[in-house]
C-alpha cells in the first residue's frame, strides 16, 4: 500500500490555507490527560521543546506531540477515549478535556479514534492538511489508504470539511480526499476488506 507522507511544515501550511490561519495555543500549565497503554517499536514524545522516547505507561499531557517511527505503533488512552497511531504518524494533542473534547492535529500517518458507544457525546476537532474532521463520540479511521487520504466511520458520525465542501459520514461509510485542497468524495459504504486493511495500518485487528 502506498503511503502519503506529509512533512510538518507542509502540514502547518495546509492547515493555514484550509482554515484561514492556525489556531493559537494558549499558554497554560500542561495537564495530565491520559497515558500510553501500549508502545511498539520506536515512538517519541515531544513536550516543552524536549523530545524523548515514549514508553508503555508514560503519561500524556496537553500539547504533547507524539511521533511514531517505521514499523512502530502507539496506543493512547485519554480518559474513555482510545487513540491508536500507525507507523510514521505524527499527532499533536492540542487540548483534550475528559467528557468534553478538544482539538488534535494529525500531521502525517494514520490513526483510529475510538470512543465506546453509549457514552455521552464529546465535541472534538481533528485538524489535518486535507481538511477538518468534526467528531461527536464515535469510532473512525483517518489517514492514508490506497493512495488517498481516507476517513472511515465504524459507528457514530463525523463531518469532513475540505475544499469548501462538507460531507457527513455515517456508520459503515468512508470518504476520500485525493490532494490537500480537494473536496471530499461522496460517502460510500466500505467493504470489509478495506476496513480490515485500514485498521491493520494502526496495528488493530478487527
Amino acid at each position: 500500500m502506498r503511503h502519503l507522507r506529509i512533512g510538518r511544515r507542509t502540514f502547518v501550511a495546509g492547515c493555514a490555507l484550509a482554515m484561514g490561519g492556525l489556531f493559537a495555543i494558549p499558554a497554560r500549565a500542561n495537564a495530565v490527560i491520559g497515558r500510553a497503554t501500549d508502545v511498539r517499536g520506536k515512538v517519541n514524545l515531544k513536550r516543552a521543546e524536549k523530545e524523548e522516547g515514549l514508553a508503555t505507561g508514560a503519561q500524556i499531557m496537553d500539547n504533547d506531540f507524539v511521533r511514531t517511527a517505521a514499523e512502530s505503533f502507539a496506543d493512547l488512552q485519554l480518559a474513555d477515549t482510545r487513540i491508536l497511531l500507525g507507523s510514521e504518524t505524527e499527532l499533536l494533542v492540542d487540548s483534550f478535556i475528559a467528557g468534553q473534547g478538544g482539538t488534535m492535529e494529525l500531521g502525517m500517518g494514520q490513526m483510529v479514534f475510538d470512543r465506546p458507544e453509549g457514552l455521552p457525546k464529546i465535541d472534538l476537532a481533528l485538524r489535518t492538511t486535507f481538511g477538518m474532521i468534526g467528531v461527536r463520540g464515535t469510532k473512525f479511521f483517518a489517514g492514508p489508504n490506497r493512495g488517498v487520504f481516507a476517513v472511515f466511520v465504524e459507528h457514530g458520525q463525523v463531518s469532513v470539511d475540505g475544499g469548501g465542501v462538507q460531507r457527513l459520514v455515517g456508520a459503515g461509510e468512508g470518504i476520500e480526499i485525493a490532494r490537500p485542497g480537494d473536496a471530499p468524495t461522496q460517502p460510500v459504504v466500505w467493504k470489509e476488506a478495506r476496513i480490515v486493511e485500514a485498521y491493520a495500518s494502526v496495528g488493530l485487528t478487527r
